[in-house]
């Protein structure tokens, strides 16, 4: 069974950076991996994916230009560096994953099953 464990969450004042990682239990060579978050009341909203290789990126439209998304396989790790973080940025950052290799419908939490148990971002202002 694939398990997900997130860490490198914390407090930070707006402007600041964070990276976060992801470590997987098993190999997730040719998966598609994707961040999300939730903030309390509100749905989980992605916010970035990467493919099989590394071989396409993607984001939403509010941390374009600020996070980045990548993996190293050999290590069954997965990470999100934040820039310029937002108060707008707070909240639980989950990693997924669905074992497929292309990060169609990405954006969806529906898209996935397997969930880490998420670390949790503030930002300050």
């Amino acid at each position: 069974q694939l398990q997900l464990v997130e860490s490198g969450g914390g407090s930070v004042q707006a402007g600041g950076s964070l990276k976060l990682s992801c470590e997987a239990s098993q190999y997730i060579f040719g998966y598609c991996m994707a961040w999300f978050r939730q903030v309390p009341g509100k749905e989980r909203e992605a916010v970035a994916a990467i493919s099989d290789l590394g071989r396409d990126t993607l984001y939403s439209d509010s941390v374009q230009g600020r996070f980045i998304v990548s993996r190293e396989d050999e290590k069954k790790m997965v990470y999100l560096q934040m820039n310029n973080l937002k108060p707008d940025d707070t909240g639980v950052y989950y990693c997924a994953t669905d074992r497929r290799v292309a990060c169609n419908n990405w954006s969806s939490k529906s898209t996935y099953n397997i969930w880490g148990q998420g670390t949790r971002v503030t930002v300050s202002s």
